[in-house]
């Protein structure tokens, strides 16, 4: 007879519970042969040494992926046996692609250090800059930042930041990575291909990127037998199975169980909330993509940025107006002010604000240009369930107090046209951005605010919450803007076993800033013509902004 079919049996993912897995690692403890230690690691867990058999015997393999599973770290144990090794024992150059700087500084690291445990000998890490010729305009040649491993072998790794048009002119073993999040997957894997006629291979990983990216479209035609690659998956289970928690555990000091990796397994999975399908299971999202590779948004968090949230209940938006400026008034002073005060007076600064009033929050977030050009991020206000004057009272107050106040954008939609049209009547219509959004906005726009995180270039705060609002922004049509799927609040609502909505707020509002700190606007200082003009002249009235600036 048959085993009897589990429930667990039936589903696969985040499906399986964490009593489930518990239950499934104890009875795959059971089954282990007499001897045999499970927490003994050997130098590659299972799916990493079989990405090296496939690699081996296959010309093209295409890896789908979970994230940080450790397999670009298994790529490099590759990259290193194969460009160590002597032009008989099939060693060529390794070319490695990823989607930033960072990763291709990170992946030579990884060769390096490799390179050391496999005793070979190689040079030191260095850095140079790749000729990316135009092929049809000599002329259009560009300059990319490179670093490179040379190996006793004559052969060496090379690992660049961009797509390399210069790729049709080399010969070895190119590693693509993150290849769901190239801009121009298809040409770079055309210009990858022509490395075969003469013996090179080509490995392909990624993380998915949504049902209609190129990379999905690649995997579901290897599946499908119209190309002759190979192919295997390793999502977020497989990894645990073949030992990811225990080499986790290693490095934290802990000692491994069953039940410790059923609750690990359940809180990373909670973490990635609505993304953990596409991000750990390898599931694409229906009909769209990322914009931003999740790693790219993490690099540019920082822990000291804080958000700074205000909520009331329904009823205050009936009490008495002096007692709902005076609570606003109070909570700004003593919130806001600590924050506000440790800004830097040399420093132009900035607003955008996402404006909601009922279903959605109000984020209120200021930057600052400081050296080189970098966006400084003081702090992010969330309102949540703010009257429409208290949240107008609060943006004055802060803007009123930002040095070197030169420009905002706000949302212009819906109930955030009247804010918009109060600050531009306050600041000027000329210093303050009355934003309706569209199509040909995020066009235009989101591909700066893009290329500025990319390059480090604005901090973001280290919240949860923040990091799902940009992970929102899916790629639509070609365009990158906000679907109208909701998440679920993880921050402190969460943990009170509250239910909130978010819709990318806070990643509209951090758009609208770096916004605003591209408007063209002139700075000048401002002394009126007579301090003692009559109270309550023309003149007077004009004069006073309350932020050091003419109006007209």
């Amino acid at each position: 007879m048959s085993a009897p079919v589990r429930d667990a049996d039936l589903r696969t993912g985040r499906a399986i519970t964490e009593a489930e897995w518990r239950k499934l690692r104890r009875e795959s403890l059971a089954s282990l042969p007499p001897g045999l230690d499970a927490t003994d690691p050997s130098i590659l867990l299972g799916y990493q040494r079989r990405l090296l058999e496939t690699t081996a015997t296959n010309q093209v393999t295409v890896l789908p992926k979970s994230r940080r599973t450790g397999v670009t770290w298994a790529a490099g144990a590759d990259g290193v046996l194969t460009s160590a090794a002597a032009r008989t024992a099939g060693g060529m150059d390794t070319l490695y692609i990823g989607y930033n700087l960072d990763m291709a500084r990170e992946f030579i690291d990884v060769c390096g250090m490799w390179a050391k445990a496999f005793s070979q000998a190689a040079g030191e890490v260095g850095e140079f800059l790749f000729d990316d010729v135009n092929e049809a305009d000599p002329s259009d040649t560009r300059r990319i930042q490179a670093f490179r491993i040379a190996f006793a072998s004559g052969f060496e790794i090379v690992a660049l930041s961009s797509r390399p048009r210069s790729l049709r002119g080399k010969q070895g073993y190119v590693i693509v990575d993150e290849a769901a999040f190239h801009d121009d997957l298809q040409g770079l894997l055309k210009a990858a291909f022509a490395l075969l006629i003469w013996g090179g291979k080509v490995l392909i990983i990624s993380s998915h990127n949504g049902e209609n990216n190129p990379f999905n479209r690649l995997c579901q035609d290897v599946y499908a037998g119209r190309f002759p690659y190979a192919i295997f998956q390793v999502d977020f289970d497989d990894a645990l199975r073949d030992g990811l928690y225990h080499r986790v555990c290693l490095r934290t000091g802990e000692a491994w169980t069953p039940e410790g990796e059923a609750a690990w397994r359940a809180k990373i999975i909670a973490i990635y909330g609505d993304g953990a399908d596409e991000e750990l299971f390898c599931i694409p999202s229906e009909g769209m993509g990322f914009w931003l590779l999740p790693a790219v948004i993490e690099a540019c968090m920082r822990r000291d940025i804080p958000v700074l949230r205000w909520e009331m209940p329904p009823s205050f938006a009936f009490r008495p107006e002096a007692e709902r400026e005076a609570m606003a008034r109070t909570w700004c002073e003593s919130v806001i002010g600590p924050h506000l005060a440790r800004l830097d007076p040399r420093y132009p600064s900035f607003f955008g604000q996402d404006f909601g009033r009922v279903a959605d929050l109000s984020v209120i977030w200021p930057v600052q240009i400081v050296a080189a050009l970098y966006r400084e991020t003081p702090f992010t206000v969330e309102l949540r369930n703010i009257p429409f004057a208290q949240q107008k009272q609060i943006l004055f107050w802060i803007v009123d107090r930002l040095p070197r106040f030169c420009g905002g954008a706000l949302d212009a939609g819906g109930n955030g046209a009247a804010q918009a049209e109060y600050a531009a009547q306050r600041y000027g219509e000329h210093v303050i951005a009355q934003v309706k959004f569209s199509i040909e906005w995020y066009r235009e726009n989101m591909p700066k605010l893009k290329d500025t995180l990319e390059s480090r270039g604005m901090a973001l705060p280290a919240h949860p919450d923040v990091l799902g609002d940009f992970r929102l922004i899916k790629m639509i049509d070609g365009i990158a803007r906000v679907p109208k799927t909701r998440t679920t609040e993880k921050g402190e609502g969460a943990a009170e076993g509250k239910t909130k909505q978010r819709h990318g707020d806070a990643a509209i509002a951090g758009a609208l800033a770096h916004y605003a700190s591209l408007m063209p606007v002139s700075e000048y200082g401002y002394t009126p013509a007579s301090a003692a003009a009559p109270t309550g002249s023309l003149f007077a009235d004009l004069d006073r902004d309350g932020g050091g600036r003419a109006l007209w």
